[in-house]
């Protein structure tokens, strides 16, 4: 089974790596890191790079295809090499899968026309914009499409893919394995539970960040 990660300049980090820990669980698994080049891609903190081993084109059939998100994402909504890889994979792929604004992605190349899928809280307005049906869960799947909200989402998308590919025992093996028991010692981790100051102090750094890319 040939699992495919397209990586690009500044994807999140978490957003690949979370569910290829995951994932490459999985038997007769293989994940492939691929991009644009083969090489190094850094991620959007600038402080971690990694490899990817093939070109897009290399790895155009894929069974699973993994979407990650991250600030670079938006600048490759216009990218037809990308979105044409997608829309060839997602033509032939068992699963078509996203995390966080890896969405968007997804959305721009045609996938999720008229479907409910999920984002990152801060995109999902962006979402709606480019034809899916943002909806704020963790996970949301559609027929062969799951897509994961925000960043650590992609864990929990992760072993839903696996529990469905692979049956819920061996994903419940996977999530010990890993020792996946989330506790967060805030409860700030979605809009509704961080209140509207918070909300509105992140939405500022997004934003900012967003304006010094351009």
């Amino acid at each position: 089974m040939e699992i495919a990660i397209p990586l690009y300049d500044r994807f999140t980090a978490l957003d690949a790596i979370g569910p290829y820990e995951v994932l490459g669980r999985l038997p007769g698994a293989q994940v492939r890191f691929i991009a644009h080049e083969a090489g190094p891609v850094t991620t959007d903190t600038r402080m971690l790079t990694l490899v990817a081993e093939a070109r897009l084109e290399d790895v155009a059939a894929p069974d699973v295809l993994l979407v990650p998100g991250g600030g670079g994402a938006r600048a490759l909504l216009e990218d037809e090499r990308m979105l044409a890889w997608i829309r060839g994979a997602h033509e032939t792929s068992t699963w078509t899968t996203s995390v966080c604004t890896g969405s968007l992605l997804l959305a721009a190349a045609g996938v999720l026309d008229g479907l409910e899928a999920t984002t990152h809280w801060a995109a999902r307005d962006q979402l709606e914009s480019l034809g899916a049906r943002p909806a704020a869960r963790r996970v949301v799947r559609q027929d062969k499409v799951v897509t994961a909200a925000g960043v650590s989402a992609g864990i929990d998308m992760a072993l839903t893919l696996a529990g469905l590919i692979a049956g819920e025992d061996l994903a419940r093996a996977i999530q010990l394995g890993i020792e996946y028991d989330p506790q967060p010692p805030f409860g700030a981790g979605s809009p509704e539970g961080a209140g509207p100051d918070l909300v509105a102090l992140v939405r500022q750094g997004i934003d900012a960040a967003e304006r010094e890319r351009a």
